[in-house]
């Protein structure tokens, strides 16, 4: 979908400096008919700031990079792109048509400034968990525009009948829980159920500050070594496959299948699922809907390590480089006014996501959104007592789709074939550094090119 804003007119008299703004349409999921407050937005800032003309083009985000990236080939790429998280490392690599990189890092544009144009710049006030996955090399490359996290839903109603007070908070919690709702008499076929999908063995290795690839994770520096088989992800892995064998986890079988795992819940096949944090209002209605009351909680962990924090996922906004000093600066004020309280808390509120800058959570907190929707707090909260490590801000590598992919196909056949996970894991680490290895050669060179495999899983 594309959308534009505004005309190709002068402000007194003067040319209107125009400002290209790529933006994932996240309303081409679950949102399709909610308001484009991007586009609102690009308003506003066109009467507060009459000398810039702002386009906003909207794409599905599995396919924007790619033609971000085909269109930096043409020479005419975007000002501001919104890429997903799982091509940072691309985009870090990314190079314009005289061969340069394609993107300036927006701390090294906003150059300390508090304010651009008159807006206020909100880095300083961001979640440090949500700004600082978008660190590379101890600067900031990018900055986040959304954000969400892997939570836990509890149907309180089958809970309570199995003696069970409150949520599970840790992995031997879960176990004990599950446990619980076994003995109950006419009570559901499986204790928990979460999709097979990369979000949660990257947020159980975070969790007990494990990395997945050198060099810090791959943020001081290329990562070069990728780990699937470390000491952390197996202790996942292995209590994964146990609460399988023991009958409490519900597999569907396949890959990604949240919807699979949401009906579960919803006919109370189930009585936890492990899902996203975007995933809350529509939960908890159906909890409503079928006469149970669902509550949101943080994602349970190992209790046998100390909590190092959880990783996010989300978008964010990029900075094309070379531009003008009046074409940077309009870009990187938009920026700023696209994150400002009142149009970040708006953005959260409409998409259930996490509330990017305290400004935006304090405003929700202070009418009371917060008090009428606790579930929305959880993930925040969650992210907020990350402690700030390489292993919690979570891995930056190339190949990151084919890391998905053995990730995904290691855990079916240890769930589905009865595959040793040491082996089986260690299998799917070589597929990975095979990945990595030809990602880093294709991009590295000689001679230097932009990434090829931009697949967004």
């Amino acid at each position: 979908m594309t959308a534009v804003r505004g005309s190709n007119g002068a402000s007194g008299g003067r040319p209107r400096t125009r400002l290209r703004v790529w933006l994932s349409d996240h309303r081409s999921t679950a949102h399709r008919n909610l308001p484009d407050l991007a586009e609102s937005a690009a308003s506003e800032f066109q009467k507060a700031h009459p000398e810039y003309l702002v386009d906003i083009r909207s794409e599905n985000y599995r396919t924007l990079p790619e033609k971000v990236f085909r269109a930096a080939e043409l020479g005419n790429p975007p000002d501001i792109a919104e890429l997903v998280f799982s091509v940072t490392r691309p985009a870090l690599d990314a190079l314009g048509r005289d061969g340069t990189p394609l993107f300036t890092p927006v701390e090294r544009a906003i150059a300390g400034r508090t304010e651009i144009l008159g807006e206020p710049v909100v880095l300083g006030d961001m979640m440090p968990a949500v700004r600082d996955y978008f660190r590379y090399g101890g600067e900031l490359a990018s900055v986040a525009r959304s954000a969400s996290t892997m939570v836990l839903y509890a149907n309180m109603n089958i809970l309570a009948k199995a003696g069970v007070a409150e949520p599970p908070r840790t992995w031997r919690e879960v176990t004990s829980a599950c446990q619980a709702v076994a003995k109950l008499s006419g009570g559901p076929s499986h204790g928990i159920a979460w999709p097979n999908h990369y979000s949660f063995f990257q947020l159980a290795v975070a969790q007990q500050g494990g990395l997945i690839a050198d060099r810090d994770n791959g943020r001081s520096g290329r990562a070069e070594k990728i780990n699937l088989a470390s000491n952390e992800m197996l202790a996942y892995v292995t209590w994964w496959q146990r609460l399988h064998r023991d009958g409490h986890y519900l597999y569907t079988g396949k890959a990604f299948d949240f919807s699979g795992c949401f009906a579960a819940f919803e006919d109370q096949q189930v009585a936890l699922i492990l899902s996203s944090s975007v995933d809350a209002a529509h939960l908890v209605q159906r909890g409503e809907r079928r006469g149970f009351t669902v509550k949101v909680s943080q994602l349970p962990y190992n209790d046998e390590v100390r909590l190092a924090g959880s990783t996010v996922a989300g978008h964010s906004l990029w900075l094309a480089a070379g531009l003008s000093e009046a074409k940077q600066d309009g870009a990187l004020a938009f920026m700023q006014y696209l994150l400002n309280p009142r149009n970040a808390a708006e953005w959260a509120k409409l998409q259930t996501r996490i509330p990017v800058t305290r400004a935006a959570a304090d405003l929700l907190d202070s009418e009371g959104w917060f008090l009428r929707n606790p579930s929305f707090r959880v993930a925040g909260d969650q992210l907020e007592a990350a402690d700030g490590s390489p292993a919690a801000l979570g891995p930056i590598v190339g190949g990151y789709a084919s890391m998905v992919d053995e990730l995904h196909s290691a855990m079916h056949d240890v769930l589905a074939g009865g595959a040793d996970p040491v082996a089986r894991f260690t299998r799917a680490s070589a597929g990975a550094q095979r990945a990595l290895d030809a990602y880093n050669s294709y991009c590295v060179g000689p001679p230097r090119r932009t990434p090829r495999d931009l697949t967004v899983r």
